[in-house]
């Protein structure tokens, strides 16, 4: 039973410790981080096993669980829902190009489209942007900046700028006032920013697409499928977290230049428990953990499980409210949205 409890600590703390190890360092370390929510079952498990049995092994798994705390705060909260909140209201959703279930048709039909208009935040930032200039109905820049009322930046990552492109955007009924783009993969994903000024404040806003997990969800839908591309979605999730952690090192170098208080938000591919968000946690908080509820799921596919979308702030801007916007299933993302407040915020 010693060896046994010594083995199974030595492996819990083993992923623990994985979070803090970049892909770019140690191979595979990137998919150890999965392994996190078995490895606090176990840890749970193992504690009442002993406990029950009163051996003094028990210690050892129960402090296991102390020394990985961390990971109970941000996989589950329970914060009031504070939907009257007053303050800064931002909304980050990976759209899906506006047509998962229906195409957006305009804004007297209620699809995914009209949702992002009527949503009452004063910062949207979307990823997966679809722009379509050669139909009235289809032109989102017009129709989600609300005929200008809202100020836009937009940066098309594919096809063709002028006609019909993919890309990301960020929408502000505050003046924005500088844009830039942090990187970018081309056909795929990449990060913006927006500055905005907020009154006598300026907040730099990124919208960051990490490179995608490569995981596809349909084939889990069965064992046999499953069974027949594990060995490959093992590789594409160790290429994918690779990629990730390149970005990551562009992402955070352009953030600690920033000049004013930063808000990131986007669709970042990371669970909770990887080193690129453990790195992000250095310099920025997550909303989600100051203000969430429930598990914060955001992927809207039968791998449920995952929140891979985040709002992070600078410790200054306080979150007060946040949701994850589960009722919206057009994408297979689900919108997140949070409020924010600061001292002196003048909304």
């Amino acid at each position: 039973m010693k060896f046994i409890t010594g083995l199974v600590v030595i492996l819990i703390l083993l992923v623990f410790g994985s979070v803090f190890v970049s892909p770019e360092v140690f191979p595979y370390a990137g998919l150890l981080p999965f392994l996190v929510p078995v490895a606090i079952i176990v840890n749970i498990f193992l504690f009442f096993m002993l406990a029950l049995a009163w051996r003094r092994l028990a210690f050892f798994p129960l402090i296991c669980l102390a020394i990985g705390y961390k990971f109970f705060l941000i996989s589950f909260q329970f914060h009031p829902k504070n939907e009257d909140a007053v303050g800064l209201k931002v909304l980050s959703f990976n759209a899906h190009l506006f047509n998962y279930k229906n195409p957006p048709t305009g804004a007297e039909d209620p699809t995914v489209f009209s949702w992002v208009n009527e949503h009452p935040a004063d910062v949207k930032v979307i990823q997966e942007f679809y722009q379509d200039y050669t139909i009235e109905n289809k032109n989102a820049l017009k129709f989600l900046s609300k005929e200008g009322e809202f100020d836009y930046t937009y940066h098309p990552l594919r096809g063709e700028p002028k006609k019909r492109s993919y890309g990301m955007a960020i929408f502000s009924k505050y003046p924005i006032v500088n844009d830039g783009v942090v990187f970018d993969e081309k056909n795929s994903n990449g990060a913006i920013f927006a500055d905005i000024q907020v009154g006598k404040d300026t907040l730099r806003v990124y919208n960051v697409h990490l490179a995608s997990m490569s995981i596809e969800a349909e084939a889990f839908e069965n064992y046999d499928s499953a069974k027949i591309v594990y060995k490959q979605t093992l590789g594409k999730l160790h290429l994918g977290s690779l990629k990730r952690a390149q970005q990551m090192n562009i992402l955070m170098e352009h953030l600690g230049n920033s000049p004013y208080k930063v808000l990131l938000m986007g669709d970042l591919n990371e669970l909770p428990y990887s080193n690129a968000y453990f790195r992000i946690s250095e310099s920025l908080q997550n909303a989600f953990e100051l203000a969430g509820r429930g598990f914060g799921f955001t992927f809207n596919r039968i791998l449920f499980f995952l929140r891979i979308d985040h709002i992070f702030a600078t410790p200054s801007l306080v979150p007060i409210q946040f949701k994850t916007h589960r009722e919206v299933d057009y994408s297979d993302h689900y919108p997140v949205a949070a409020t924010f407040t600061w001292d002196g915020f003048e909304p």
